[in-house]
């Protein structure tokens, strides 16, 4: 019996590994408001050939404040992250299974119930996979709105 050639060992293990989500922390940030804050929403793979991540989102203002914290996880392709500036100032992630209020002034991240959250807002843009499945930012110059599906 002969062995297989190394080719198409070599070709298996490529052919694997492009279809494999990668561990290493992919961030994604935008500056907002003036003056301006940094927002930024770093996903992380947790299975190597499921789309599934933890999303972890900070803020850094330019007076020094920053403050961090987790989202609802993205187990299945429901990872994009709305961002809408709120007529109070206040801006808002706001996701398929969660919402987040930032307080721009102190970097104070909260959890908020969608019903609480004031309907007059401008969308700004969005966290979002692109075609090849990177974790980017996408401004709402580049992309209308999406609503979230209901599930």
């Amino acid at each position: 019996m002969n062995a297989p050639p190394w080719s198409v060992i070599f070709g298996s293990v490529a052919l694997l590994c492009v279809g494999c989500n990668s561990t290493t922390p992919e961030p994604a940030s935008v500056e907002i408001g003036f003056p301006p804050f940094q927002l930024t929403i770093v996903r992380m793979a947790t299975d190597p050939f499921l789309q599934r991540f933890n999303l972890i989102l900070n803020v850094k203002g330019t007076n020094g404040c920053s403050s961090s914290t987790e989202l609802f996880p993205d187990t299945g392709y429901a990872g994009r992250r709305n961002i809408y500036q709120a007529l109070k100032g206040s801006v808002y992630v706001v996701g398929q299974y969660d919402a987040r209020v930032i307080d721009p002034q102190s970097c104070r991240i909260s959890l908020s119930e969608f019903r609480h959250l004031d309907r007059e807002v401008i969308f700004i843009g969005s966290f979002d996979q692109d075609e090849h499945k990177h974790w980017t930012y996408v401004s709402a110059a580049q992309r209308l709105e999406l609503p979230f599906e209901k599930r």
